[in-house]
């Protein structure tokens, strides 16, 4: 019945919820894409022949592939082989010569350099240049050496983040390679990187190591599904530089219970360096290491910070042999695979806090090797 004055009721159509129907897909209708050639190395004089490189020992190796420290035989130079297994579908290729080319476009002095790229009966090889002091893995520095090496990471990741627009993803200790004399550090394992600008997926598949994750990477919620991934990099490399710094991984949670490890990344504060660490020191360690990350520095900002410009003019004093933890005798890798970011679960059972199941692949090389 309707009132005086009050507009006559008509029955709402109820909308139609009922989902729509996916349009079918014509296989036939598909290209194709064609794969990369045998070798990548630039058409010159100068480029190098498989032939002409010597296998001189093992560094390296792992479920995806091995690493050997090869000889150039015209020249006598060394390098780093990295040999990727085969039995790859054709995707999965592409995938990996697309990030090898990402890494050949690259040119700074603080990234390991990519020499070229060789498909020798179905392994894809890569020829890098060869760090012969090994990783950061396991030692112990003081904060002047730290000061030296935090500038020179920061200055490769500033060229990554402004120049490139490509995020690492996976920095570590043992993707942060040095030289015998230790007054140089370089970025390696680009195995996990992307290129911002060429994709529609920012960041969001989870490979990597777990245990150097930003909070936001582990928990997308806290991101609101709004990644940065230059500021996932200066959190991994600001709990990198502590645990140079203490020697020891800085989160103290049981190194088996991987739930424990997330959590503690998650939920607990951020770890700080000690007391008796200086002021400079503690300051450049809570800028990286801000839960919320839009209150981390960015990696030209922290160039300018007290801890890294106060060092600049001093050469890194010599590092005490007592001061050293030797690193294990062969470093692994494991394959590349992507998948979406884990969420937050009270129990996952992963026993290897330091290495995610699907970690892309890399190669950590053993200290001390001369060249």
């Amino acid at each position: 019945m309707n009132l005086p004055g009050s507009r006559p009721t008509t029955s709402r159509r109820r909308p139609n919820l009922s989902p729509i129907p996916l349009p079918t897909r014509d296989i036939s209708l598909a290209v194709p894409l064609p794969l990369p050639p045998t070798s990548t190395a630039p058409p010159s004089s100068g480029a190098i022949a498989f032939s002409d490189l010597q296998r001189v020992e093992l560094i390296g190796y792992g479920n995806g592939g091995k690493v050997y420290l090869v000889r150039h035989m015209p020249t006598g130079a060394q390098y780093a082989l990295k040999v990727i297994y085969g039995n790859h579908d054709d995707n999965i290729r592409r995938q990996i010569c697309r990030e090898i080319e990402i890494l050949k476009t690259t040119s700074s002095p603080h990234l390991v350099r990519c020499i070229g790229m060789f498909d020798n009966g179905g392994e894809i090889q890569v020829l890098l240049e060869y760090m012969d002091g090994g990783s950061l893995e396991g030692k112990r520095f003081g904060e002047a050496q730290l000061a030296v090496f935090s500038r020179q990471i920061l200055e490769g990741l500033n060229y990554l983040h402004r120049v490139k627009k490509i995020v690492h993803r996976d920095i570590k200790p043992s993707n942060l390679l040095t030289n015998a004399r230790r007054d140089c550090v370089k970025i390696a394992d680009f195995g996990v990187s992307r290129i911002l600008s060429q994709t529609m997926d920012p960041c969001r598949s989870s490979v990597g190591t777990i245990a150097y994750m930003s909070p936001e990477r582990i928990n997308t919620d806290l991101n609101e599904g709004n990644y940065d991934g230059s500021a996932g990099d200066i959190w991994s490399l600001g709990l990198s530089i502590l645990e140079c710094y203490l020697g020891r991984f800085p989160l103290a949670v049981r190194q088996t219970d991987w739930a424990t490890l997330m959590n503690a990344i998650c939920c607990a504060p951020p770890p700080e360096a000690p007391p008796e660490a200086s002021p400079e020191f503690r300051d450049f360690i809570r800028r990286c290491l801000q839960t919320e990350p839009t209150q981390r520095w960015s990696a030209s900002k922290l160039l300018s910070h007290p801890f890294i410009t106060r060092q600049q003019m001093m050469p890194p004093p010599p590092l005490p042999a007592s001061a050293m933890m030797p690193p294990p005798p062969l470093l692994t890798m494991s394959p590349a695979v992507l998948m979406p970011p884990p969420r937050l679960q009270p129990h996952l059972p992963h026993p290897n806090p330091h290495q995610h199941p699907q970690q892309g692949l890399h190669h950590q090389q053993v200290q001390d090797h001369q060249r």
